[in-house]
């Protein structure tokens, strides 16, 4: 089991280091579907793997100026409170009770669904944004501290959303700002707030300190190398095919009562989407 944990860190922080995707969307599925870890004590220990492993991104980002403090402060006005208040309300239901075994898995599939949504179609809605920004100028500041608070409630309660989703949203919100600001700025952001939601966890016992050192030991190496073969592999390639891959189970642990049969269309109808998308941008490209 210890090297099936070391293989799964390694795994994980391979394709993060590949494609960006985010560990938690990665990583705490494999626990919960694989390891049959207990549902809190996927997300809990992946909190504190993710404020671990993103705290090297933040030095390397601040280094580069590519961090814009004022949206991380934005994001971090919605996303802390709403991390201490999940993590309270976690408190009182108890982490073992039916209930919220049943929140953790559904949120985690939506989680997951939004996250291969915000991969599949960026380049789709930042064309959108592009023609129309979807979001007035004004409302821009509002819009990220209600950002902030939809990820402080999905990353403490699935430890899912402050990756691909919230580089995806704040692209939305900042079109002009560089992507690398975005993704600088969003690495920031997500280092308290893995960590205020990691440590709610850890006093509530949901923190296997144990397996959090296993993954590390994968994850660290994995990193590195993925990172390394970036320019050997198309990254794009396997960023769509792991994100088909989380509509799959996004929609199991969501909506277990669908049909297998039902998953695999709503699965194929993504994809053949997807294709058509791309077939229409390429040809809109040639024409030009």
């Amino acid at each position: 089991m210890d090297i099936g944990y070391i293989a799964s860190g390694f795994l994980v922080g391979l394709l993060v280091g590949l494609t960006g995707v985010g560990g938690g969307s990665l990583m705490t599925p494999i626990l919960l579907l694989i390891f049959n870890v207990k549902a809190a004590v996927a997300v809990g220990t992946d909190l504190l793997y993710a404020s671990i492993t993103k705290s090297v991104g933040i030095v390397a980002h601040g280094k580069l100026g590519n961090i814009d403090w004022r949206i991380v402060g934005l994001l971090a006005a919605g996303s802390v409170p709403a991390a201490i208040i999940t993590t309270i309300t976690l408190m009182q239901m108890g982490t073992a009770s039916e209930e919220v075994v049943h929140s953790i898995k559904f949120w985690l599939g939506v989680a997951l669904l939004l996250t291969s949504i915000s991969v599949l179609f960026r380049q789709e809605l930042m064309r959108l944004n592009k023609n129309e920004h979807l979001v007035p100028h004004k409302f821009v500041p509002a819009a990220t501290v209600l950002l902030g608070l939809v990820l402080g409630f999905l990353v403490t309660l699935t430890s899912v959303g402050a990756g691909a989703l919230g580089v995806t949203a704040l692209l939305i919100l900042y079109p002009k700002i560089p992507v690398n600001k975005i993704v600088g700025s969003d690495v920031a952001h997500a280092v308290p707030l893995t960590l205020v939601a990691g440590l709610g966890h850890a006093s509530m016992g949901t923190v296997n300190y144990s397996l959090l050192g296993m993954l590390l030991i994968g994850s660290i190496p994995g990193i590195w190398i993925g990172s390394h073969m970036t320019t050997k592999i198309s990254e794009q390639w396997v960023r769509n095919v792991l994100a088909l891959i989380l509509v799959y189970v996004g929609q199991k642990l969501a909506f277990p009562q669908l049909p297998q049969a039902l998953g695999l269309i709503i699965l194929l109808s993504v994809a053949l989407l997807k294709h058509w998308l791309d077939s229409r941008l390429a040809s809109s490209a040639n024409g030009k």
